[in-house]
């Protein structure tokens, strides 16, 4: 079989690809191993966590009405009804996407790809490789994204040890569940597992959850984990971990020591990239010390024939970037003279409340070594977060000081990651604080929050009384 365009692997970026590749005119194959499109993202990651994030939300808010005299029962769970559902979800998206290829003539062929060579892919293992066992192709764009991290003194020989596909698979709500890893995969199945009914325990080996992100931002979301986890043991790691049958037996050592017993234990300590047993040392195509496939900003590999994108090119493994990705690249194979350039890619960590941000960080501000400036827009001031009891939440802008140009938003509350769009645009488009602070956002909105973090930098929000310190490399509150 001979295609024109090559993709491997049909998650976000590699389905986000393929289609504008034949919306083209180009002559597309999809090769994945997978029997359904849509790949981590879709089948066992965002999608189904995100599903499953929604109900350990409405069962908190639930509990919270109580503030307004509106009193509900315990909620009755229904495991099995709740799986259904999620996969219902996932056969509904899934189905789309093939419907999808099929409408704009994109072949998928299920099936393990493995390169001979520059131009030409052996087909192995799969559930329906279509008879084919080899595929030549002028172009291959490699989107195989990445895996969960299991050290081998944690892969135990039972079920009770999952990674997040696992936990995702709902096999139960354990009485005792441990989270290793205080990062945001942990955190989100963590939320899941308290709301449903576990007691979750989370150890981080670092002193702060959600190592990257801004202190002032994680303060409020660590508050509120702490009443809900019965422990976050900070500064601590597994020393250790045994089978004892019904059980598993968790050494720590660092600030907790000792040892306990959890009826199941999800480890989250990150991912790593798809780039092993690709067959890319038949290619001109380097691995780095990380794993990573190697890429220019064209997203071109040291081989011409061969581009990679998403997780398995670099980091951050996001699927948004990954879709941006397999679009610039197909673009970058048409003929257009653009690169991969973006000043703002956001992330999101879908806890209660969220957290998201966009842009330069004030972490990563002070480690550059750049000045900056902050506003801030405490969420106790907004008469939204006041109505729907969500005061816990913070806005906050980073500013290089001489052009006032926003380098940076982040946000804590409510509705975060719906919130953050707004900044990632005003950091594309190089807006100035004043940009966003004049333009009129409806009232009363968690979205005026934005727009009162840049009032607070220019010293005129109404809310609050902040005059603007001229003089001050950076503000605080």
């Amino acid at each position: 079989m001979h295609t024109q365009l090559l993709v491997l692997g049909g998650g976000p970026g590699g389905y986000a690809a393929a289609f504008l590749a034949a919306d083209l005119g180009m002559r597309v194959t999809i090769v994945d191993e997978q029997p359904k499109l849509g790949g981590v993202c879709l089948i066992k990651g965002c999608i189904p966590s995100k599903a499953l994030l929604h109900v350990a939300k409405v069962i908190s808010e639930s509990r919270e009405m109580a503030d307004w005299g509106v009193a509900f029962g315990e909620p009755k769970i229904d495991i099995d009804a709740m799986r259904a559902r999620k996969q219902a979800i996932i056969d509904t998206l899934s189905g789309g996407l093939k419907n999808l290829a099929k409408r704009r003539g994109v072949e998928i062929v299920n099936a393990r790809g493995a390169f001979e060579d520059s131009t030409r892919m052996r087909l192995e293992s799969g559930d329906d490789a279509k008879g084919y066992n080899c595929i030549t192709f002028e172009h291959c764009i490699i989107a195989t994204g990445s895996s969960p991290t299991m050290p081998k003194a944690f892969a135990l020989e039972t079920d009770r040890v999952m990674d997040s596909t696992g936990a995702l698979e709902l096999r139960d709500v354990p009485k005792r569940l441990l989270v290793v890893g205080g990062g945001y995969i942990g955190l989100e199945m963590g939320t899941v597992y308290a709301e449903l009914g576990s007691k979750v325990t989370v150890v981080e080996m670092t002193d702060g959850l959600l190592p990257g992100a801004d202190r002032d931002l994680v303060k409020p979301l660590q508050k509120r984990l702490t009443e809900k986890f019965e422990n976050l043991y900070l500064g601590t790691k597994v020393a250790g971990m045994t089978d004892k049958g019904k059980s598993i037996e968790v050494a720590f050592e660092g600030t907790k020591t000792g040892t306990e017993l959890f009826d199941r234990v999800l480890v989250a300590i990150g991912r790593r990239p798809n780039s092993g047993g690709l067959g890319l040392e038949n290619t001109r195509a380097r691995i780095d010390e990380q794993g990573f496939i190697v890429t220019d900003d064209r997203r071109f590999t040291d081989d011409p024939h061969l581009l990679a994108i998403g997780d398995v090119a670099g980091q951050p493994m996001l699927a948004h970037k990954a879709a941006h990705e397999g679009k610039l690249a197909v673009e970058v194979l048409s003929g257009e003279p653009v690169v991969f350039d973006k000043a703002a890619i956001p992330a999101v960590v879908f806890t209660d409340p969220e957290i998201a941000w966009a842009g330069i960080t004030e972490e990563e501000a002070k480690r550059e070594g750049r000045e900056y400036k902050v506003g801030l827009y405490p969420w106790g001031a907004s008469g939204r977060a006041n109505a729907v009891g969500r005061t816990d939440g913070l806005t906050k802008m980073i500013v290089e000081p001489q052009s006032e140009r926003i380098l940076g938003v982040g946000i804590v509350g409510s509705g975060a990651g719906e919130l953050i769009a707004e900044a990632v645009l005003a950091i594309e488009m190089g807006c100035t604080v004043r940009d966003v602070a004049e333009s009129i956002h409806p009232h009363p909105t968690l979205s005026e929050t934005v727009g009162f973090a840049g009032e607070a930098f220019l010293g005129t929000a109404t809310e609050i009384y902040k005059p603007r310190r001229r003089n001050a490399v950076s503000e605080s509150s």
